[in-house]
């Protein structure tokens, strides 16, 4: 009752505040009972979603987002199809029958590739896609199977797949192909004829379960075949078990990012609210064991291992997009500002570091602390054997073809559709919004406007349709203090509470525009398990220490792991990789009695901030240098240091930076006094 009570008071306080027509209060979650007028929303007997994604191809990303898909698609995503023997289509088994490769590569590469063109409106790229995506279509069985697996009396692997399966949805919603929907009805009955003992039975398939139920509901919400609600069960009883409050199934890493959501997706189908609740303690309990650092992930390298939490243990870069995606599931499940807030923390302080600022190379392995980033074997200090810190085209198979989805599905959630016909906005950027609203499911257009997360204000104006009666929400962060929201130059709610949503219902009209300031100020957060180390936070962003970087040019032929391969004639010269060596002391323990105090520079010019010489804001801090703190006999930068370590006498000057354009990071740091 306390809690409830503490919503109604601070409805009732912001509502005070209006000072014209709109109706405001804060809520912590959405009227799900609803059935939206405007968009496809779960069908009955499945729980109804908080929230509801916009059809793909609705929003059109600006601002330093967009600099980020267009560096992608000139990087490695937009040219993969170039250079990888897996996406050669010569003799490649997802374009012809009798093909002598195709596993998860070509889906994994195509759903990022495919997304990425219909987010920038490519000719080119949707011509290339389409051709891959009407070999899928192409390639169904009469008895419902499809993709390079789908042979008679042959092992079927469903991983694929589901892989598949989504970016057929995203393609539907973009399209509206006709295809597509009577091409998954059909496969879906033919899961539906497989045995359990043969259904999701070998590793992959059997963690990532939850991808293929997801795409269930998605059928099911077009079709309302009832059998499809018998084919969630099936699959989720035949899925691996991340249900366990003590347990999870496996412990490797993007298992872990995508099956967390897995319990959720089937609570949509039992209604049991425990199952929901699993999801929560999945993701809360890796964090408890191994996520006891920053930038919104967990120490795995390719698997958890009991004592290797320091944050020099990192995770993969497609568990990164993974786990976005989950937090982008997440929250249309639960409406919970939780996990907007997970989803910008990778977003913001991971992600973008774990590419070349040109998006032509990444890394296997990214981690907060880390130092040097070379092409050396550094197992069994982080478990995986091979060059896996470089920056290298062919870094991996799964994260070369697999990380390319990560921005344009941000992009795509950016705004959501709420069950009272309404827009619902979790994730800023700059961007713009073309959505039904209202009773009479009218289209409207919103330009947001910002630089955030290096801001503070997010503009929003209401530039197409107009006289339609609609509510509009905004996420208040739980990290904020005192937001304030203003409709047309009039305040309409201040002292926003942190952690919620804030309602505007109004008559919109053409040219109405709502300024949401969000004051970002310097916080910090002790990992008690990790030594008591200190991670510093202004906002969203999460602040490293400022190194040197030096970029030293290598052979991608000669430092790629054994399984990665060059199509004939691809020009490697075309592709490098790097390895990065710090060229300034990195071994600081942070001083935080002596405070840190941003310093803004200019916005660059390339619209790229996600880089130490671009990034426009800094922060002036102070540190001791701890001379015994450097690289393991592995070549890792150690494991933090004992809290009583020498350190130096003289206090030093030292600068943080953005962690995510940071290459080179210190982000969870020993902590000092600046006192004598």
């Amino acid at each position: 009752m306390k809690k409830i009570s503490g919503i109604l008071m601070v409805a009732s306080i912001v509502a005070a505040a209006c000072s014209d027509n709109s109706n405001v209060t804060t809520v912590k979650s959405f009227p799900a009972e609803m059935a939206s007028a405007c968009y496809e929303s779960n069908r009955a007997p499945l729980v109804r979603e908080q929230l509801i994604k916009l059809p793909t191809g609705s929003i059109k990303p600006g601002g330093w987002l967009l600099r980020q898909l267009q560096l992608q698609k000139d990087g490695l995503n937009g040219h993969l199809g170039e250079i990888s023997s897996w996406l050669q289509k010569d003799g490649n088994a997802w374009l012809c029958e009798g093909g002598q490769w195709g596993w998860e590569e070509v889906p994994y590469w195509l759903r990022g590739y495919s997304s990425l063109a219909y987010v920038l409106d490519d000719p080119e790229m949707l011509k290339e896609s389409k051709l891959w995506i009407d070999a899928i279509l192409g390639s169904q069985l009469p008895n419902g199977n499809f993709g390079p697996s789908a042979k008679e009396g042959g092992v079927q692997d469903f991983w694929p797949n589901m892989i598949a399966l989504w970016l057929l949805q995203d393609w539907y919603e973009y399209s509206g192909d006709e295809r597509v929907i009577p091409f998954m009805t059909r496969y879906f009955e033919y899961q539906l004829s497989v045995p359990d003992d043969k259904f999701l039975e070998s590793y992959w398939e059997n963690s990532r379960g939850g991808d293929n139920l997801w795409s269930v509901v998605w059928l099911y919400n077009r079709t309302g075949d009832e059998r499809l609600l018998e084919l969630g069960e099936k699959i989720h009883r035949n899925t691996a078990d991340w249900t366990n409050p003590s347990e999870l199934p496996n412990w490797h890493n993007v298992n872990i990012a995508q099956g967390i959501r897995e319990p959720a997706t089937y609570y949509l189908f039992c209604g049991d609210p425990a199952m929901r609740q699993s999801s929560y303690n999945a993701h809360d309990l890796i964090r408890r064991t191994f996520g006891q650092v920053p930038g919104g992930m967990f120490g795995s390298d390719e698997n958890c291992r009991p004592g290797y939490i320091d944050p020099r243990q990192g995770t993969e870069t497609c568990a990164f997009a993974e786990q976005m995606a989950s937090d982008e599931i997440m929250a249309l499940i639960t409406g919970d500002e939780k996990w907007f807030a997970n989803c910008e923390d990778i977003a913001f302080n991971s992600y973008p570091a774990a590419f070349m600022p040109d998006y032509k190379s990444l890394r296997y392995i990214t981690s907060p602390n880390m130092t040097l980033s070379d092409s050396r074997n550094h197992n069994p200090g982080i478990d995986n054997a091979g060059p896996f810190l470089a920056m290298n085209p062919f870094s991996s198979r799964c994260c070369q073809h697999n990380h390319g989805f990560g921005w344009p599905y941000y992009s795509e959630h950016l705004a959501m559709a709420t069950p009272d016909n309404g827009i619902a906005f979790g994730l800023y950027s700059e961007c713009e919004v073309r959505a039904k609203v209202g009773d009479k499911a009218q289209e409207v257009v919103f330009a947001e406007r910002t630089k955030y997360p290096f801001e503070e204000g997010v503009n929003f104006t209401l530039t197409a349709g107009g006289g339609e009666t609609f509510p509009v929400y905004f996420r208040i962060p739980q990290w904020c203090s005192g937001a304030k929201l203003t409709r047309n130059g009039k305040v309409i709610a201040k002292n926003c509470e942190s952690g919620s949503f804030v309602r505007v219902e109004a008559q919109w009209e053409d040219g109405d525009e709502v300024a949401l300031t969000l004051p970002m100020s310097v916080s910090c957060r002790e990992w008690d398990v990790n030594r008591h180390s200190v991670s510093v936070d202004y906002g969203p962003l999460t602040l490293s220490l400022l190194i040197g970087e030096e970029y030293r040019q290598i052979d991608s032929r000669q430092s790629a792991i054994h399984d990665s391969r060059w199509q004939e004639g691809a020009d490697a010269s075309k592709w490098p990789s790097y390895e990065i060596y710090p060229t300034t002391d990195w071994n600081y323990a942070l001083a935080i009695d002596a405070g840190i105090a941003p310093v803004r520079g200019t916005w660059p010019e390339d619209d790229n901030p996600f880089t130490i010489d671009s990034c426009p804001i800094r922060f002036n801090a102070k540190g001791r240098l701890i001379p015994s703190w450097g690289f393991d006999k592995y070549g890792l930068t150690d494991v933090l240091p004992a809290e009583d370590v020498e350190m130096s006498e003289k206090v030093d000057d030292i600068v943080l930076v953005p962690m995510g354009a940071a290459r080179l990071r210190i982000s969870a740091f020993p902590q000092c006094s600046a006192k004598q």
